[in-house]
């Protein structure tokens, strides 16, 4: 009776599970379980000094956490001070950086969520003002402004023309990477991501409207590709095996002659095939101002699609997705494995708890403290 119970017991706990919608089921990405598909989307906040967590951002990162998300991620965290978009964005080069985001991670942890910090260099699009600042380049001669560097000697639009990296940068860039994915661990993030996308280094090297190199990290795509590939590796020397890490890629340029779909299709597959990456993250453009982009909600979610039937890897779809139900058709028929929610939590930091009440899903609670609003 007892083994009976058991698996009675069981039966009824699968059955549970099975009865919420897809959208609120648990997902395991190694040793880390995020308790819906929700991901709170790197989204900047321009408001760091130095490089430093402030109170706004444990507050902004805090918030979405109690709100319900699956995953919560800091904005692009820089691998270095010239890495930066802005002036105000922030970084984590320095030990001072770690330790402050230390209270950020474990808050975020303690609401269920997974703490998950995305790392990143600005490349060719840094020292740029924050965007109620005007958005505009900052020279490399202007006291807030400093050099930028890049695949290339080619400027995005006409902003500041970074210097080609040589083989002394590209191998200091990579350390950087390595140092930031070790102070991400020490700080107590679960998850990572690389942001190799939006004209960013790493997506500035896999383009061939911004990488013009005739040596081994230019010319093919696999030549071209190559800096991603080292950046993974020099990470997962830092990051450890039982902690995932997610990619960011711009899945297309949205120029003639630029990066294709087909490209990162080719680029994910070598990735995928590596072992060391567990989804792609899949958004686009960013690269070119000339870019014509088909903007209206879930227009990135084919993208999302494409790369996860052709090469087998998990995926994130983002772009616009403000309906739960919309996001639930996304899991539900296996287009993508998580949502990326991003103006939608800055709308909303309760929209996962609001979707959960819409969608009927049994395994959310608001929290005790807010139980007696009459809102659920």
């Amino acid at each position: 009776r007892r083994v009976q119970r058991t698996m009675s017991e069981n039966k009824r706990r699968i059955l549970q599970r099975d009865r919420n919608p897809h959208l609120f089921r648990a997902v395991e990405f190694r040793s880390v379980t995020a308790r819906n598909r929700i991901m709170m989307s790197p989204m900047c906040q321009y408001s760091a000094t130095g490089g430093m967590p402030e109170e706004w951002h444990y507050v902004h990162l805090a918030s979405r956490a109690v709100g319900g998300a699956g995953i919560v991620f800091t904005e692009a965290t820089h691998v270095s001070p010239e890495g930066r978009i802005t002036p105000n964005c922030l970084g984590i080069w320095n030990d001072d950086q770690r330790d402050a985001f230390r209270r950020i991670a474990a808050f975020v942890a303690e609401q269920g969520a997974v703490p998950a910090m995305q790392i990143g260099h600005a490349g060719r699009k840094a020292s740029t003002a924050r965007p109620w600042d005007g958005a505009g380049p900052l020279g490399a001669d202007t006291e807030a402004g400093w050099q930028v560097i890049g695949p290339s000697a080619l400027p995005f639009a006409d902003w500041q023309t970074p210097v080609e990296m040589d083989g002394d940068t590209i191998a200091r860039v990579l350390e950087d990477f390595a140092a930031a994915a070790r102070r991400a661990r020490e700080a107590g993030f679960r998850l990572l991501e690389l942001h190799a996308a939006h004209g960013y280094l790493g997506h500035s090297f896999l383009s061939p409207l911004s990488n013009r190199r005739t040596d081994g990290y230019g010319g093919s795509l696999e030549n071209r590709s190559r800096f991603l590939m080292e950046t993974i590796e020099a990470i997962r020397r830092e990051w450890p095996d039982d902690l995932p890490l997610f990619v960011r890629l711009s899945c297309t340029d949205w120029v003639d002659e630029g990066l294709t779909l087909a490209d990162t299709v080719e680029v994910v597959k070598t990735i995928a095939a590596r072992g060391d990456v567990d989804l792609i993250d899949c958004s686009s453009g960013g690269n070119d101002p000339r870019q014509q982009i088909p903007v209206h909600p879930g227009y990135q979610i084919p993208l999302a699609e494409t790369v996860k039937r052709e090469t087998g890897i998990a995926t994130a779809a983002v772009g616009l997705l403000h309906s739960p139900d919309f996001c639930e058709e996304v899991v539900a028929n296996g287009r993508a494995d998580l949502v990326v929610l991003g103006r939608t939590l800055l709308a909303d930091p309760y929209w996962p708890l609001h979707a959960a009440t819409k969608l009927r899903a049994e395994n959310m609670n608001w929290p005790v403290q807010y139980e007696r609003s009459d809102i659920f």
